[in-house]
């Protein structure tokens, strides 16, 4: 996307940079890498500026009104206007995003003030401009990151109860709302979208990529350009996914390194952000490119961290096999004929479930050939974070999670043109998407839940189809081990998903994505799911990844789960044991009637109305 240019009016006309305060604000702003590139306008006149103490408002079309006679120094009007630009940029004025009660009403006041109260953090976290308003920290002590969260904790404090809500941390004055026009909130119809919100996401991913590649590229053109460099290159300019991490390491092409630590082709430090390639592997640029591509992966999706107590070398072949498989489904480069780990057979499955494969069959796996050599790992531990293109204060497990989120979604953005970024495949995407969420430390207490839920699948002999090994000795007859339909069969649970507005989006995306990461471990083929806010929706039955990603949430009116857990007393085709898992933020009825096995899933920090019988589990 191009940069925004934007202009000031006053009445319609174009004004004089006389304004010098002003001016000097709005020149740094412009020149910022992020609110810079932001969009909407600003008119230097009084319309919605009525009221006492206004200083700015801005409306659902972009439009950014600022009371110039106010006397602000410059680095006040840069954080007046870039708050302003926030609430387009988040969203505020969305009709989806806006909290409501069971009548589907909201109060305009007390969402404006959550809103103001969560930009205000944020751009306190950046340490952006200087605040004309004060910090909301130094009142409230809940946690300020999201808006439906603060719109509900301000609805149940005492400001909640109050006919008319200052404005303590708007720019309107204590009376005024800075989101002008909140009475009509904006719908989108499908295949529309928030224009502001999509030109943020763009901007900050550009933002992360250029002042990566600015502060660790500055050194690159001073290095001789080799076949090597040429493949590094091509990331950055051409495949954004990737140019993050890639701009973040430093390639060491070294052959007494390499001969030192027994490196055939290539291998990575993520700790120390170092790759070492070895020049005299004779690959072509495309084939750099690919064995570039293969470290990046390992390092962005944190595989040195991942081992978790298992065999490292192991590790890096079950890794391998992700990798590869993946590059090639994603067509870069040239697979090398060296040092290459790829099966087809193992297309789609996790590196935890491939080296569970391996350790089964571990003498087949000890010695294969890696991109470092036969027996060898290309995934190297080292020291401490060795590279600036971090940041100051940004761990190095945050940096890799930050750099391929935001390259992801570069990736992804129609501005850039999909089609001709070629294809992803669904793992990896999955894999960054669940990377860079928060750790969750419920979801070994959950594990345990689905264990006793559901053990393993007892395996039994049968002769009706003959074992591989039955090839070598046909005259013996020997079993192969099967698992019966009707034990698959009874192997599934229900599923209550309280869709009230009071549940925000996020929220219910990680309960159903870790629930169904669980199922698909434990060999569930299908979950029934019933959506519930006033009323039942049965969704029937789903799989483990449809639940995850392709739900369509329905509801979003009021909080009443009792007629969901009717509606699985009365399933003839749900088995009668079956488990139910119910998942809610707490905000329901003071008395539920479950007649069966059953776990509660609810936001840390919130609780049920209720003493529960049933385990429940708390996320963040």
């Amino acid at each position: 996307m191009p940069h925004i240019s934007r202009r000031y009016y006053y009445y319609g006309k174009e004004i004089p940079k006389d304004e010098a305060r002003f001016y000097a604000g709005m020149d740094k702003l412009e020149k910022h890498p992020l609110f810079g590139k932001l969009k909407g306008s600003v008119y230097m006149r009084g319309k919605y500026l009525q009221h006492k103490g206004s200083i700015a408002a801005v409306d659902s079309n972009g439009a950014v009104y600022v009371n110039v006679h106010r006397n602000l120094e410059a680095a006040e009007w840069e954080y007046v206007v870039a708050h302003c630009l926030l609430h387009l940029a988040f969203g505020h004025f969305d009709a989806n995003k806006i909290p409501r009660d069971v009548n589907g009403e909201f109060r305009a006041d007390l969402w404006n003030l959550a809103c103001d109260i969560y930009v205000t953090r944020f751009l306190s976290d950046i340490r952006y401009g200087q605040p004309v308003v004060e910090d909301p920290a130094k009142k409230y002590r809940f946690k300020m990151n999201d808006e439906v969260k603060i719109y509900y904790h301000l609805l149940e404090s005492e400001i909640g109860g109050q006919e008319h809500i200052p404005q303590s941390y708007g720019l309107n004055g204590l009376k005024g709302l800075d989101m002008a026009g909140l009475s009509k909130p904006v719908s989108y119809k499908e295949g529309e979208k928030n224009e502001y919100a999509h030109q943020f996401a763009w901007s900050l991913a550009r933002s992360v990529t250029d002042t990566v590649s600015r502060e660790s590229g500055n050194k690159r053109n001073a290095v001789k350009e080799t076949v090597v460099t040429k493949a590094a290159g091509w990331f950055l300019s051409h495949y954004p996914l990737l140019g993050g991490v890639a701009a973040s390491f430093k390639i060491i092409e070294d052959v007494d390194i390499c001969q030192k630590y027994e490196i055939h082709i290539a291998a990575v430090d993520a700790e120390l952000g170092e790759i070492y390639v070895n020049p005299v592997a004779n690959l072509s640029e495309k084939e750099w490119r690919f064995v570039l591509a293969h470290e990046y992966l390992h390092a962005g999706l944190e595989h040195h961290k991942r081992c978790q107590g298992r065999d490292r070398y192991l590790w890096n072949v079950a890794c391998d096999y992700v990798v590869n498989g993946w590059l090639h489904e994603m067509e870069i480069g040239d697979m090398p004929s060296e040092g290459l780990l790829y099966d087809e057979e193992l297309k789609g499955l996790s590196a935890e479930t491939i080296y569970d494969r391996i350790v089964k069959e571990i003498r087949k796996y000890t010695k294969m050939n890696t991109f470092r050599g036969f027996g060898k790992g290309d995934i190297m531990g080292g020291g401490g974070p060795g590279f600036g293109g971090m940041g100051k204060g940004v761990s190095l497990d945050e940096f890799f999670k930050n750099a391929l989120r935001e390259g992801l979604d570069y990736q992804l953005s129609d501005s850039w043109g999909s089609k001709s970024r070629g294809y992803l495949p669904a793992g990896l995407v999955e894999e960054i998407r669940a990377l860079t969420m928060p750790p969750i430390p419920w979801e070994v207490e959950l594990a345990k839940w689905f264990d006793e839920q559901f053990p393993p699948v007892e395996k039994h002999r049968s002769y009706a189809r003959p074992s591989r090994r039955q090839g070598a000795t046909p005259d013996i007859p020997r079993p192969s081990f099967v698992i019966r339909d009707e034990d698959r069969d009874a192997r599934t649970f229900g599923v209550v998903i309280d869709t009230s507005g009071s549940m925000s989006d996020k929220q219910i995306g990680m309960a159903l994505g870790s629930v169904a990461s669980y199922a698909a471990a434990k060999e569930v083929p299908l979950v029934r799911v019933v959506f519930c806010d006033a009323e039942a929706t049965d969704a029937g039955y789903l799989s483990p990844e449809d639940l995850a990603g392709r739900v369509k949430v329905t509801g979003r009116g009021g909080t009443v789960l009792q007629p969901a857990l009717d509606l699985y007393q009365k399933m003839k085709d749900f088995p009668k044991n079956g488990p139910i898992l119910i998942i809610t933020d707490g905000y329901i009825e003071n008395r539920l009637h479950v007649r069966r096995e059953h776990a509660y899933l609810i936001p840390k920090g919130n609780r049920l109305p209720f003493q529960p019988k049933g385990k429940v589990f708390y996320f963040k």
